[in-house]
Order: C-alpha cells, then structure tokens, then sequence
C-alpha cells in the first residue's frame, strides 16, 4: 500500500500478508536462521595436514625449484589485485563458484597454478589445463565435507589425470580416527544438567531445594583429565610451530618459498 511520510512523499509500504502477527512473533527459529552462516565451498578453509599434502605432492610431481608459493584465497584477499612476483606458483584452494574464472585470470597471464577443485563440475568448463581427478571427501574448517579434485597447468598436455597416490592419501588424512571424549559414569548423589533435561525431555518434572545441594564444578577425575588434555595441546602446539619451522627451512633448501603473499592493503 501507499502512504505519505512527513515530508509529504509518497513512499511503498510492504505488509506480510502470510503470517498472522501471532505467527511472526513465534517464528523465532526463522528470525534466528536467517543470522546463522551458511556453510558454502567458498568458505571451506583447508585442514593444514590436507594442504601440506598437496604441496608435498607439487613439489614431487612439478618443478618448482627456486618459486615462491603464493596463497591469494583468504578471507578479505583479492586475487586479482594481488602483484604476483615472477617465477610464482599458486597453489591453493579458491572459491568454488568462481573457479573457472579464476583458472582463466591465470592462464591468460601465464601465472602457474595448482587449484583445489570441485569434483563434481570437474569437466564442466572448457579450460585448457590438466585436470587431476581425486575425489576424495575433504572435511574443511567450516565442517562442509566436499568431494574435491584438481586443475593445473604444470603437466603438459595432459588433459586428464587420475592419480591414486593422492586420492590415498588424502582420503588417510581425513578417515583418521578423531580423538574421542571421555566417558563418566557418576554416583547417583551427583546431578548434571544432562540428567534434569533427560527427565524434562520425557515429560517428567524436577525441583530441588538449594538447601538440600552442593555445588562441585568437576568430579576429581575430571580435573585430572583436563590437566592432561591442556598439556598434550601444548605439546601440539609447540610441535607444529617446530614442525612449521622446518618446513619452511625445507622450502629454503629445495628452492621454493613457503610463505604467503597479500595485497599491499590486506592488513590495514
């Protein structure tokens, strides 16, 4: 409908006819979903142990000698105003919806690359690189799992390449075993939150008295547990900077440059 603000212009008003008042008031979920991220392949960030992998098998399969690895696809980056030094190699894992774009950006100004890749759409643009066929379930950052190949243009006039070594071994990396939480089993004297929802989820109702309770944040065990997951974690923490390291000292003996190059106003 149309209606007249105070400086007497005529302005739309949209009404939702779908709902009743009543129904829009108590469509919490909807409000609250539409603030949630969406999980899409443009935000799958890469586990570190799936693209130390991929590097590892560039390194082993392409001649990258004496070139700097550049990274351009993160948060806030802009692949094409990034300044590319000479004898670079991208290697990386773009936005997927845009995928085809970007290969062309590189082939067109002669910039290598080896690109993460959806596999489904693998063949689905008509670019002239090699596509390597893997298809292994990556589990990313974000918790989307994605099947995913490769594009390049370091291997000639290979159009297609199936290669099984790195199928197999990125499908490792992911089908590890994650480290499983502790189970307790607590006295009947004790009451965790878990329990009063199990008795609420099944129509049951509860009320104890303050008076009749003693607040304990953690069993003794328990404390133990946490003091030992708190040092493993520094122990991986210390042991992937060390690990870091070497591999960056590994890049400089090889000849290749691990680093990643950002815009010049990336950081500000």
């Amino acid at each position: 409908m149309k209606s007249i603000n105070l400086f007497g212009q005529e302005e739309h008003v949209f009404t939702n006819r779908g709902k009743s008042q009543k129904g829009l008031f108590n469509d919490y979920e909807g409000f609250v979903e539409k603030f949630k991220p969406k999980k899409t392949t443009d935000d799958c960030y890469t586990p570190p142990a799936v693209y130390d992998y991929v590097l590892q098998y560039v390194a082993d399969h392409c001649d990258i000698d004496g070139m700097t690895v550049v990274r351009p696809f993160y948060p806030g980056g802009d692949y094409e105003s990034l300044v590319y030094p000479d004898n670079c190699v991208v290697i990386d894992n773009p936005p997927f919806s845009i995928i085809a774009q970007i290969v062309r950006f590189y082939l067109k100004r002669g910039i290598k690359f080896f690109l993460f890749a959806p596999h489904l759409t693998l063949f689905s643009a008509d670019l002239d690189c090699t596509r390597i066929v893997c298809g292994a379930a990556i589990v990313y950052e974000n918790g989307a799992k994605v099947n995913t190949s490769f594009l390049s243009n370091m291997f000639g006039e290979a159009g297609v390449i199936g290669d099984p070594v790195l199928y197999e071994g990125i499908d490792a990396i992911c089908s590890a075993p994650k480290a499983e939480l502790p189970k307790y089993k607590y006295p009947d004297c004790v009451l965790t939150v878990s329990d009063v929802a199990y008795i609420v989820k099944n129509k049951g109702e509860i009320k104890i008295d303050k008076r009749e309770m003693v607040h304990h944040s953690a069993l003794d065990i328990q404390k133990k547990a946490r003091e030992i997951d708190l040092r493993i974690r520094f122990f991986n923490l210390v042991y992937r900077r060390r690990k870091s390291y070497r591999r960056k000292s590994c890049g400089e003996k090889r000849g290749y440059s691990m680093g990643v190059i950002r815009t010049r106003n990336a950081d500000r």
